[in-house]
């Protein structure tokens, strides 16, 4: 690449429709992401979130347009194509759904598998390669060393540098795969639905590393259907319902329990506490 990616949005799509099979999921997306901004994107189950995330992240491309249709766009960081393992340097993804990229193998966690065997130091440098574990064949530099431990440290983690992955909790998991793609500094770090499986103290945890990144700098795209999974620190807001994007603006405004029931299609009430807002 021959320009700086901090010189171009982070993302940008427009005219954007996408299939999968004989069905569009996704329906005339526009949307442009600055690089560096925090944003939540809000939707209810099926409503084409992880659609939307496997096409920011190269796995899923637009329909091809008719005759009559304006051709879609999506770049990154101002490029329409991207080397994947050049990406990976500047945008991170914590995604359950994206193993084979930018998370660990879903390959069982036992004591006995590569993965379960592998500490958490290792399954960071791991991501370098884009692997479960560190393989024989792979040669580790200790710059990669430096920056897995840095990246564990940036996430209150450096206690899991030499736990195993088999015997860590699902908020420990949860922290490494987030330190796998901190590893490589990228400008930003998209999280999907960060909070499953996690119990009210990792949540708690997780929550307040994230405000840490947000802190340092890192944009933050987070992906959700929880309204407390949203720092206070992000203010842009963006709704997603039926495959299409149906409102994008100031948290204050979309983060209400009059806009959010019409968009779950159920009476939503809303608390706030410390900045933290919930529902129920």
């Amino acid at each position: 690449m021959t320009s700086e990616p901090a010189q171009h949005p982070f993302l940008k799509m427009a005219n954007v429709n996408v299939a999968l099979g004989d069905r569009n999921v996704l329906h005339d997306i526009n949307l442009t992401i600055q690089t560096g901004e925090h944003v939540a994107i809000l939707g209810a189950n099926g409503c084409g979130k992880s659609t939307l995330i496997r096409t920011m992240t190269c796995e899923l491309y637009p329909a091809i347009p008719g005759l009559d249709q304006p051709r879609p766009e999506v770049s990154l960081f101002g490029h329409s194509r991207w080397d994947l393992t050049e990406l990976r340097k500047h945008f991170g993804v914590v995604s359950d759904s994206h193993p084979g990229l930018y998370s660990t193998s879903r390959a069982p966690d036992t004591a006995g598998s590569s993965t379960g065997r592998t500490t958490g130091l290792n399954a960071v440098i791991a991501g370098f390669f884009s692997a479960s574990t560190l393989w024989p064949n792979l040669i580790v530099t200790d710059e990669m060393r430096q920056r897995a431990t840095e990246a564990l440290e940036r996430i209150h983690a450096s206690h899991l540098i030499n736990h195993l992955v088999g015997e860590m909790s699902a908020g420990e998991k949860r922290r490494i795969l987030i330190a796998r793609a901190l590893a490589h500094r990228p400008q930003q770090l998209l999280l999907d639905e960060p909070s499953n499986a996690l119990d009210l103290a990792a949540q708690r945890d997780l929550r307040e590393s994230l405000r840490g990144l947000i802190a340092d700098g890192v944009g933050l795209i987070l992906v959700t259907h929880h309204l407390n999974d949203i720092p206070p620190e992000i203010e842009r807001v963006i709704l997603m319902q039926k495959g299409r994007i149906v409102a994008d603006g100031p948290r204050e405004q979309l983060l209400t329990a009059p806009v959010l029931s019409d968009l779950l299609g159920t009476e939503v009430r809303i608390g706030e506490q410390d900045g933290w807002l919930h529902s129920w």
